[in-house]
């Protein structure tokens, strides 16, 4: 077999170390000296404290590399960066979203290209510093509907162009009535997070669209809806965070790269792989986790299958499965074709000449002559592919089983036993926090 379908798994062995501590035994309270040879393989780092608290060690391969992000710090985090470049560019916090947004919120990479050519950087995002038409007092045409409007029921982007709050918004009011149809700004929102990009209607103009206007000329629906994708944004295209990919969580993980571990375990609970989003799976790498979950919805495994366990009619070429009884064949209506299951040939050919119902001399003697040999090859390989993949996908299969009875049990133990028990001990919930950190250990070591 090709060495794709191998999924053998080798736990890795660990020795543990003779003698890591040594000290003395008279004196009370004296503190243990570190072997030095062993400081290459040692997980932990002693650390020395003159103060009153105990020692701690800390432990390496526990350290965090990952933040798990709420929807508050998400918003935070956005507000933080907008500031900065506010700041740091004076330029409003609108057009600082505007850029950060363009640049997928890397501040940085807006410092660059700030600095490196502004006017470039401008033309490119649609930051104009001044207006490409004027926008005096009066009426004015409607760059849309092409009616005549008092500048008070007129707005613009940086541009100036000039077009009715209707065609923007598609809101129109009419005998104090308030009429909802496509305008500018509910089409571009209800096509999608494609809105955050949205520029002058006007088609000769690349000025951007800030979030100002759209809060100012948008129903109620359609601003919480910006908003919505104004947040994600924030998170699906930064590089350096990520959804948790478990069904209705709405936490983010901000990652820091460089470990090499990318197991993170989200506030819900859920445990999955920063790289590929799947369920945590280490030691086992990435693209082998891919290959299995491709295999797994493969329709190649029911082609194998089909192959090792059934052979076509001979007259209508249906595939058919001998799960007991003698040779003798009769396929399914409408076709009725009567056969023999080993040669395949018309079962009114054979008789207790050719072996009888639970034998067939005529395929024994084929064989022998190697009339058979590649077709039987074909779906014996075929049959130990299947036999194979099955014995992988139940013990797989058993331990997916197995973690989401554990996470149903943590779930249970976090809602209901808890809180039992915090009354019980008479301690606060917060204190018994160790019991949840155990179980989450449990489910981790079934994966």
């Amino acid at each position: 077999m090709e060495s794709e379908d191998d999924f053998d798994m080798h736990d890795a062995n660990e020795s543990g170390e003779d003698d890591f501590y040594s000290g003395r035994d008279d004196d009370a309270g004296a503190i243990p000296t570190y072997d030095d040879s062993d400081a290459d393989d040692a997980d932990y780092e002693f650390i020395d404290n003159d103060s009153d608290d105990s020692v701690d060690y800390v432990s390496h391969s526990h350290q965090q590399n990952y933040t798990i992000l709420s929807e508050v710090d998400i918003r935070q985090r956005q507000e933080d960066d907008i500031t900065r470049i506010s700041t740091v560019l004076s330029i409003s916090k609108v057009e600082a979203g505007i850029l950060l947004r363009y640049y997928s919120w890397n501040v940085s990479k807006v410092h660059d290209e700030w600095f490196a050519d502004e006017e470039k950087v401008r033309r490119s995002v649609g930051l104009l510093e001044k207006p490409v038409v004027p926008f005096p007092d009066g009426e004015m045409i409607c760059g849309i509907c092409f009616e005549t409007y008092p500048y008070d029921l007129l707005h613009a982007a940086a541009c100036g162009h000039p077009f009715c709050n209707s065609c923007w918004s598609g809101l129109l009011c009419y005998s104090h009535t308030l009429f909802s149809y496509h305008g500018y700004i509910s089409t571009a929102i209800s096509d999608g997070p494609g809105c955050l990009m949205l520029r002058c209607p006007d088609p000769s103009c690349v000025a951007a669209v800030g979030q100002d206007m759209i809060n100012a000329l948008a129903s109620d629906e359609d601003r919480e809806k910006y908003s919505r994708y104004f947040i994600r944004s924030y998170v699906e295209d930064n590089r350096k965070t990520k959804w948790c990919p478990a069904p209705g969580c709405d936490y983010a993980v901000d990652f820091i790269f460089g470990s090499g571990n990318y197991d993170v375990t989200c506030r819900c609970s859920y445990s999955f792989c920063w790289n590929c989003t799947e369920e945590a799976h280490r030691p086992v790498d990435c693209d082998t986790v891919a290959r299995w979950i491709l295999k797994n919805s493969a329709e190649s495994e029911n082609m194998n299958w089909i192959l090792a366990n059934s052979k076509p009619c001979p007259k209508c070429k249906r595939p058919i499965e001998k799960n007991h009884g003698c040779m003798h064949m009769t396929c399914t209506p409408p076709c009725r074709f009567e056969f023999c299951w080993l040669c395949l040939g018309a079962w009114s050919e054979h008789g207790e000449v050719t072996g009888g119902y639970y034998a067939c001399n005529r395929y024994e003697t084929a064989k022998k002559e190697g009339t058979f040999d590649e077709e039987e090859k074909r779906r014996e390989m075929a049959k130990l592919s299947v036999e194979k993949y099955t014995h992988y996908y139940e013990r797989w299969a058993t331990n997916q089983s197995s973690r989401q009875k554990a996470l149903a049990d943590l779930q249970q133990m976090q809602s209901v036993h808890l809180e039992k028990l915090s009354e019980t001990q008479c301690q606060p919930e917060s204190q018994l926090k160790f019991i949840t950190e155990a179980w989450l250990q449990v489910r981790l070591s079934l994966g």
